[in-house]
């Protein structure tokens, strides 16, 4: 008999753990190849970990809930001819399966809330997230009150955005029940009616204290708190991880910026050209980003040591060109999903990549492939109004390029009359680039060879071809 260990796959450049959220087979369940066997959540994405044989589900290490480092075993698979005896007790098999599941919702609830109003033994509460349970916990949201907020995710799951909008809410009542009264309320009397005869007597004040509602305790300080004249904001899990990776990468790379001004006036009336063809055709928008994508992969291929990372003494050339893509999430934070290969895609292959790709990150469908692998990263700054930054290296790649905003200005244009002053389409591309291996005059290089096929753009050009 013999066993194959399943181990916690790479979920991106840099994402080095992950949580498991919950086994989909149980130990002496028969799998199938390729067949999900648990879900696993990280920073940035939930995704389900396929078995990679077929066989018995025999020994499981990683309990739901544990975080376990990428490369770490998950399970054993059994593979060989005694699989039809699974590691496995045989009372465990023969278990009520539903009683189970009915025990282990009761045990999650009793440790969830010490006051939580539980519902039947016979209905059965929906997957939360080790996340979702941990804000909850905090913000002090019971189970029951938590089964009543609207899931945005798959199965009416809820997200983190969900119960954080929630919690924006809630905080927003509390603070409007929890405010005193500007004045304090007159008692009010009616005046008498004129078949009543009124006598002036004093009025007596009343024999009992007055009935003070104690003022709520406040929340736990996750919305915004201000103290004195400043103002203290929390951090969220992902930006605590953005900024671990900011810092680790500025101090693993010697990191230096290089521009290029570059005139894209060609580009941009091309795009205007094939735009409202393109959209009546394909049904979709097509945006600069695609030709930059194109642009830097061409580039790639002329300088293939853009293309590479650092592993101690010894430089990784890769022979994959995939172009990481910046993009700002609505919460605020950032991700870089990963276009693979690239440099294998025509003009309108790749914006029909590359929307899909921005569609199911804004989503929050990425997978975990979607996020490895990356070999070189762009940015494009100028949808915020950027003319030019200095972008942070995605490790441990070597590069990365910022796209800022296209201006019109006033340029000088060389033709075979003579120099003449027009109106042109300016970009600036900022270039970041690790000086350890790559030096000025290779960094500046590629970006002027990035510039050189964008100014070289043929407006004539079929974006079908």
């Amino acid at each position: 008999m013999s066993s194959t260990e399943i181990i916690m796959p790479k979920m991106g450049e840099s994402i080095f753990e992950a949580t498991v959220i919950r086994w989909l087979k149980k130990e002496g369940e028969r799998i199938e190849k390729d067949e999900s066997i648990l879900e696993v959540a990280t920073d940035k994405v939930d995704t389900e970990v396929p078995s990679t044989v077929a066989g018995i589900l025999g020994k499981i290490f990683a309990k739901e809930g544990e975080t376990i480092k990428v490369g770490a075993v998950l399970a054993q698979i059994v593979t060989a001819s005694g699989i039809e005896k699974p590691q496995v007790a045989l009372a465990e098999v023969d278990e009520n399966p539903v009683a189970k599941i009915e025990t282990q919702v009761e045990q999650i609830k009793q440790s969830f809330s010490s006051n939580i109003t539980t519902k039947s033994s016979s209905s059965v509460a929906r997957f939360y997230s080790p996340l979702v349970l941990n804000i909850a916990k905090e913000e002090q949201i019971s189970l029951h009150e938590l089964e009543t907020i609207d899931g945005s995710g798959l199965e009416n799951r809820v997200t983190k955005q969900d119960i954080l909008n929630y919690i924006n809410k809630r905080n927003s009542v509390s603070a409007f029940i929890s405010k005193p009264l500007e004045q304090p309320i007159e008692p009010v009397y009616q005046k008498p009616t004129e078949n009543y005869t009124w006598q002036p007597t004093e009025i007596q004040k009343p024999n009992f204290e007055p009935v003070i509602t104690p003022k709520p305790e406040p929340l736990p300080k996750t919305e915004p708190q201000f103290n004195g004249k400043f103002e203290v904001i929390e951090m969220d899990r992902m930006r605590k991880i953005i900024a671990q990776r900011m810092i680790e990468s500025q101090k693993i790379s010697a990191t230096v910026t290089s521009w290029v001004e570059t005139d894209v006036t060609s580009m941009v009336q091309w795009r205007g050209k094939v735009k409202n063809e393109f959209m009546k055709r394909e049904g979709e928008v097509i945006t600069f980003t695609p030709v930059f994508i194109e642009a830097i992969a061409k580039a790639l291929k002329d300088y293939p040591m853009l293309n590479s990372s650092v592993d101690g003494d010894k430089i990784i050339i890769k022979k994959d060109i995939n172009i990481g893509i910046a993009v700002a999430l609505n919460d605020g934070n950032l991700i870089v999903p990963v276009l693979k290969h690239a440099d294998r895609y025509n003009i309108s292959g790749l914006t029909k990549a590359y929307n899909d790709l921005i569609r199911k990150t804004k989503a929050g469908k990425l997978t975990a492939d979607d996020l490895s692998d990356g070999t070189y990263t762009i940015s494009n700054i100028g949808g915020f109004g950027n003319v030019m930054g200095t972008p942070v290296l995605v490790q441990p790649q070597v590069g990365i390029m910022a796209f800022g905003s296209i201006l019109k200005k006033p340029y000088v244009v060389e033709t075979e009359h003579g120099d003449t002053i027009g109106i042109r389409h300016i970009l600036m591309l900022s270039h970041s680039y690790d000086h350890r291996i790559i030096d000025g005059a290779l960094g500046g290089s590629f970006a002027k060879k990035v510039s050189d096929y964008l100014e070289k753009f043929d407006a004539d050009r079929n974006i079908f071809a």
